[in-house]
């Protein structure tokens, strides 16, 4: 990865700034009985966001009284901002653009200890510090702004945590939090509701069918299902059975990607993408009887809503990024990597995807809506 210039000249600051700092930091000092102001980090994507809100869960019940402000993507406030466990959110723009503003609107809360539940280095961790805030915790402490932490010591990767959510969950156990597992919070929004039921209704969805998602983008090219398949897939569910529609969701960027699928299925396609507001996506997600989706973080939000998904993953490792409860409710399809060594998120050639066959997804489809719908048969076609 590329290091932005200001990079090195933000850690020689912090290293400059921390040699003169006399007060106790570390973790053997940190006292619970004096937190009463929480600044909890988690700046990135909307999964990633998603993923930390049993955390907050953990803070805010260990520390019912506290004060919790979010540093969250100002891209994703319309998702996380009515966050029940949340008493105020600090938009956050990503990398150094409006890095001083952030600092400054932190600063005037005087935080007692910060989680940096999910943020992007370098960035994340000088901003806690120079929001003056004394005890900070984050796992993994692999970074280069590591002395910075309140556990520098000993040092945690991501392998060392079985799930991104307990990871999380780790974090605020520093600060004496119970990690035991809960679920996802993401609340549906009102108007997001009414968002939802009328393009339903103006797409005449009658109550007795049955929607079938297809979240065909994803943030990377290696986590995306290839859009012949996706089409394959869909002329299968829809052939000989009325009350299957397929509904793509999408980013605004993806409604043309969403609809060249679509005109290739045909018949009963509904293209939600870039046709509503963000906020209305948890309550568009809660209509679908399922979601076939890669490792998105439209996948972590049907997971929070209840609704079944059929995940594809090869890349990325289900056990760590795909659903965290409810599995018996999931069916995930995971094909072995096929490249030595993997370059990930880097990827540009799907190959490891080619192994994930229409067929295994249209009975793993098919298997949902028998249980989800009485009277659906999983005959194949």
């Amino acid at each position: 990865m590329r290091r932005h210039p200001a990079d090195a000249l933000l850690l020689a600051a912090m290293r400059g700034f921390h040699a003169f700092d006399r007060r106790e930091r570390g973790a053997s000092a940190f006292d619970p009985e004096r937190v009463r102001r929480i600044l909890v980090v988690s700046s990135t994507a909307i999964g990633d966001t998603l993923l930390s809100t049993p955390a907050i869960r953990a803070a805010r019940e260990r520390y019912p009284k506290a004060a919790i402000a979010a540093l969250f993507n100002a891209k994703t406030l319309d998702l996380f901002g009515n966050n029940p466990d949340v008493d105020e959110v600090v938009p956050y723009h990503g990398g150094y653009r409006h890095f001083f503003r952030a600092v400054l609107a932190l600063r005037r809360h005087r935080f007692d200890v910060a989680f940096i539940l999910h943020g992007n280095e370098p960035q994340a961790t000088p901003i806690a510090y120079l929001a003056g805030v004394p005890f900070i915790f984050k796992w993994p402490n692999t970074s280069e702004n590591r002395f910075l932490l309140s556990n520098d010591g000993p040092v945690r990767t991501w392998d060392d945590f079985p799930h991104a959510v307990d990871q999380r969950l780790a974090v605020t156990a520093l600060a004496k939090c119970d990690p035991k597992r809960r679920p996802m919070i993401l609340p549906i929004a009102e108007e997001g509701r009414e968002a939802t039921d009328r393009l339903l209704r103006e797409e005449g969805v009658e109550d007795a069918e049955l929607l079938v998602g297809f979240q065909c983008g994803a943030s990377t090219l290696s986590r995306m299902w290839f859009p012949d398949r996706f089409a394959d897939l869909g002329r299968r569910l829809v052939k000989g059975r009325d009350r299957v529609r397929i509904l793509f969701t999408g980013s605004p960027a993806e409604r043309e990607y969403c609809g060249s699928i679509a005109r290739r299925i045909g018949e009963r396609t509904i293209v939600a993408a870039d046709r509503l507001p963000l906020a209305a996506l948890p309550s568009l997600l809660a209509r679908l009887r399922v979601l076939v989706t890669g490792d998105t973080g439209t996948m972590h939000m049907a997971v929070a809503v209840r609704t079944p998904v059929v995940g594809l993953f090869a890349v990325s490792d289900p056990s760590r990024s795909g659903p965290y409860y409810d599995l018996d409710r999931h069916v995930i399809i995971k094909k072995p990597r096929t490249c030595v060594d993997c370059v990930s998120k880097r990827c540009t050639y799907q190959k490891c995807m080619e192994a994930i066959e229409v067929e295994e997804v249209f009975h793993a489809v098919m298997r949902i809506l028998a249980r989800t719908a009485p009277g659906t048969t999983s005959g194949a076609s």
